[in-house]
């Protein structure tokens, strides 16, 4: 897909993952939208941009909220979308204590990380599938999952769990809109330089290093840009999940 005249929106575009590659993607032509909390850097980061940018606060769980950022951006130029936005929250399955996990914190990231992803999506395709088709396709949608999807870690059980489910989703969102000429691919990250990662000590940092085998480091957000841009450009690839992890394979712990 060539991104000139393209609108590109991408979700937890202010932090991370979705900054980098909302750079990338109006560095390669695109209209960025950047969709993000309120509480975000969101402002200041499509200020940033320029190229006319532009900054829509959303929850991507609030189905009123993300429905009103799409349809600020329905001129029929949405061809684009990168959804980043998510979380973990560690917690073993039976407590210290001996109790049993929370309920609470599991249902959090289950609602962020899938019923968030879902939401974007659905509102996407819809939008996308009413557009006319130009070299063949109407619209990308690129998702995040990680390999802890396949690769579950002790204490995350509840990100494990959201993250399969996006991989879950992939090939079927990709055969579902297949009609409608939109591609759906996913990029399971290993270990990435995030603002997640700031407060790691320098000796826990050296061992993530250490874990991947070559290049023997953790990934950085313009890694991730770099591959959700040659998805969009590569009109081939669809209902992949990509993993994108220096051949890491995450041990139980």
């Amino acid at each position: 897909m060539r991104l000139s005249s393209v609108t590109a929106l991408v979700s937890g575009g202010a932090s991370g993952l979705g900054l980098a590659t909302a750079r990338e993607l109006a560095s390669a032509g695109a209209s960025v939208v950047i969709v993000d909390l309120p509480s975000s850097s969101g402002v200041e980061v499509a200020a940033s941009l320029g190229g006319g940018a532009r900054f829509i606060p959303a929850d991507v769980t609030d189905e009123d909220q993300l429905a009103a950022a799409f349809a600020a951006t329905d001129d029929g130029s949405l061809r684009v979308v990168v959804h980043t936005a998510g979380r973990g929250r560690p917690q073993r399955i039976v407590l210290k204590s001996g109790e049993p996990a929370l309920l609470a914190p599991f249902e959090d990231v289950i609602r962020l990380n899938v019923i968030g992803t879902f939401n974007v999506l659905r509102l996407s395709a819809a939008q996308m599938a009413r557009q006319e088709s130009v070299d063949g396709e109407r619209g990308v949608i690129v998702l995040t999952s990680s390999i802890a999807g396949t690769d579950g870690q002790i204490g995350q059980i509840a990100y494990s769990a959201s993250k399969a489910a996006i991989d879950g989703m992939t090939l079927c969102a990709a055969r579902d809109l297949a009609s409608k000429q939109i591609r759906v691919c996913t990029i399971a990250p290993g270990i990435f330089e995030t603002p997640l990662m700031a407060g790691v000590t320098a000796e826990i940092r050296s061992r993530l290093d250490d874990s991947v085998p070559n290049p023997r480091r953790m990934g950085v957000p313009e890694e991730y840009a770099s591959l959700a841009l040659e998805i969009v450009r590569n009109t081939y690839l669809n209902g992949a999940t990509l993993r994108l992890d220096g051949a890491l394979r995450l041990g139980p712990s």
